[in-house]
């Protein structure tokens, strides 16, 4: 972990039609939590360089960045100690299935915009999904 306590991802909101791509892992207490892939930016990275490797690595989609979201923040703790964590997102869309995800990752599906609300863990990802969907619609 880097020092300070900050922890810097980017991470997409992946769009299909009327599908959005989420991903299923364990909390730190083992149960799922629904939601989108992110991941830490390798030294040297940016942030959409980092969303697209992330999103290729946990998904095994190869995605082109369509526009800018928000950044969310959070604290974390981990063996003790107290991690804020920026993660800068990105409203995709997959151009190609092209790998397999990594071991990170227990599940990833294509779900209906309708069911997506309901199925992602945090309250703050189902606000990211309504951005990327405004967003969508503006650019119409």
């Amino acid at each position: 972990m880097p020092e300070g306590g900050l922890v810097r991802s980017a991470g997409g909101v992946v769009l299909r039609q009327q599908d959005v791509l989420l991903i299923r892992v364990s909390d730190i207490k083992g149960r799922p939590v629904w939601s989108f892939p992110k991941g830490r930016l390798d030294a040297g990275e940016t942030p959409a360089q980092a969303a697209l490797r992330e999103v290729m690595e946990e998904t095994g989609w190869y995605c082109r960045i369509d526009a800018d979201l928000s950044t969310t923040e959070y604290w974390f703790q981990r063996e003790g100690r107290r991690f804020r964590k920026t993660v800068v997102w990105f409203k995709m869309s997959p151009l190609e299935l092209s790998g397999v995800p990594d071991g990170e990752v227990e599940e990833v599906q294509w779900v209906d915009l309708d069911e997506a609300p309901r199925r992602l863990t945090y309250p703050s990802d189902v606000a990211l999904l309504s951005q990327a969907l405004t967003h969508d619609r503006s650019s119409r």
